[in-house]
C-alpha cells in the first residue's frame, strides 16, 4: 500500500483522531442499534491504537440529519454498544466541537466518541475552520471509514490536512489492499459480475473494468438496457431509454468480453408471489425479474475458471424470492471457485449471506458507494489525502 498505515506510527502518549464508520441502522426512535457490524469492523484498529498507549477520539456521521442536531440520529447508542464490545469505558461527548468537548480530551488508554459530525452543516462543506476545531488537541489522523472515503468532508479530508500525519487504519488498509489488487494486478483469469438496476449508476465501473477484466458478466435490470441496444425484445422490463446508445457503444467496445443473459425469469407484474416462467425472448406483456437457468450455467462455468472475482449488485429482484435464485446460485459458484473474491455493495453482501457462503468470500467491502467509485478508477478524496509512505 502506497499510503502510511497506523502500524507505521509511534503512537505512545499521542492523541489519535480516528474517523470511523459508525453509520449503523437504528430503530425508529433512535434508541436501539439493529446491526453492530460497522462498529465491530473498526474494533481491530481501535484496540491497536489503545494497545500502543494512545488517547483516542472517534468521529463518525450517522444518517442524514441535514446539518442540525436530531436526537434520533445521535451516536449515544453507539457509545453504549462500543463500551460493551471493548470492555472499557467510552465517554460520549455532547457535541463534536466546542469548549465542553475540548475539556473532555482523553488521556492515554481512554476513548472519547464525538457526537454526530453531520449535526453541523460545515461537515459536508469541508469547512477548514470546522476541521481545525474537530482536530483540536489531536496529534495524528487515522482514517478507518472506507464507507465515507468517497466524500470530501471535514472529518474525512479536512482534519487530515490540519494534522501533521494521516494514516490508514487496519480496516481501510484491508479495503485498499483487496480492492487495489483486484483492479491493478489481479490473478487471471479475472472475472467481474455486475448487477443492479441502472446502467447510469455503473457506466464508469463498466468502462473501467473492461480495461482490467477478462470477462464481464451482466445481470440485474441493467441487462435489459444492453439487450435493447442489441435489438432484442425486453417486454415491460426496466430499460433506461436514454442510455441505450451508450450501451450500444459499450457493447461495441467490449467485444466478446461482455456476457449478457441468454434466458430470463419473467412475470406479468413486479409483485411478490406473482407467477413466473423461464423464457429466452421476453414477451411484450412480461418483465424480467431474474436470470434464467441457462444463464446461471453459462456464468457459473466462467466463474469456475476464474482466479479473481469482483462482484457488485444482484442478478435479479433479489428481495422477492424465488427471484433471488439466480443471485444465490452465482454466490455459491463464487464461493466454490477457490478464486480471490472481492464483493462490494449492500445487496451483494445480503446475497452472499442468504446463500450461506459469507465465510468463503475473501473480502466483503464495507463501503457500497466508495467501493463502486474505487472500481470505477476514481480517486477517493479520503484516501488521496493520506500521507504517502
Amino acid at each position: 500500500m502506497p499510503k502510511l498505515s497506523v502500524r507505521d506510527l509511534d503512537l505512545k502518549g499521542k492523541c489519535v483522531f480516528m474517523r470511523v464508520d459508525f453509520n449503523v441502522p437504528l430503530s425508529e426512535d433512535g434508541q436501539t442499534i439493529t446491526s453492530d457490524k460497522r462498529i465491530r469492523a473498526s474494533l481491530p484498529t481501535i484496540r491497536y491504537v489503545l494497545d500502543q498507549g494512545a488517547a483516542l477520539i472517534l468521529a463518525s456521521h450517522l444518517g442524514r440529519p441535514k446539518g442540525k442536531p436530531n436526537p434520533t440520529m445521535s451516536l449515544k447508542p453507539v457509545a453504549r454498544r462500543l463500551e460493551e464490545l471493548l470492555g472499557r469505558p467510552v465517554k460520549m461527548a455532547p457535541d463534536c466541537i466546542g469548549p465542553e468537548v475540548e475539556a473532555m480530551k482523553p488521556a492515554p488508554g481512554e476513548v472519547l466518541l464525538l457526537e454526530n459530525v453531520r449535526f453541523h452543516p460545515e461537515e459536508e462543506k469541508n469547512d477548514p475552520e470546522f476541521a481545525r476545531k474537530l482536530a483540536l488537541g489531536s496529534d495524528v489522523f487515522v482514517q478507518d471509514a472506507f464507507g465515507s472515503a468517497h466524500r470530501a468532508h471535514a472529518s474525512t479530508v479536512g482534519v487530515a490536512k490540519v494534522l501533521p500525519v494521516a494514516a490508514a487504519g487496519l480496516l481501510m488498509e484491508k479495503e485498499l489492499e483487496y480492492l487495489g489488487k483486484a483492479i491493478t494486478n489481479p490473478d487471471r483469469p479475472c472475472v467481474a459480475l455486475l448487477g443492479g438496476a441502472k446502467v447510469s449508476d455503473k457506466i464508469e465501473v463498466i468502462q473501467n473494468l473492461l480495461k482490467i477484466v477478462d470477462r464481464l458478466l451482466i445481470g440485474g435490470a441493467m441487462a435489459y438496457t444492453f439487450l435493447r441496444a442489441q435489438g432484442r425484445p425486453t417486454g415491460k422490463s426496466k430499460v433506461e431509454e436514454d442510455k441505450v446508445d451508450l450501451a450500444r457503444e459499450v457493447l461495441a467496445q467490449a467485444g466478446d468480453k461482455l456476457m449478457l443473459p441468454v434466458d430470463h425469469v419473467v412475470a406479468a407484474e413486479l409483485v411478490a408471489g406473482a407467477p413466473s416462467e423461464v423464457v429466452e425472448a421476453i414477451p411484450e406483456d412480461k418483465l424480467g425479474v431474474d436470470i434464467g437457468p441457462k444463464t446461471v450455467a453459462a456464468y457459473s462455468e466462467v466463474i469456475r475458471s476464474a482466479k479473481t472475482i469482483i462482484w457488485n449488485g444482484p442478478m435479479g429482484v433479489f428481495e422477492m424470492p424465488p427471484w433471488d435464485a439466480g443471485t444465490v446460485a452465482l454466490a455459491k459458484a463464487v464461493a466454490e471457485s477457490g478464486a480471490v473474491s472481492v464483493v462490494g455493495g449492500g445487496d451483494s453482501e445480503k446475497a452472499i449471506k442468504a446463500a450461506g457462503v459469507a465465510d468463503k468470500i475473501t473480502h466483503i467491502s464495507t463501503g457500497g458507494g466508495a467501493s463502486l467509485e474505487f472500481l470505477a478508477g476514481l480517486e477517493l478524496p479520503g484516501v488521496a489525502v493520506l500521507t504517502d509512505k
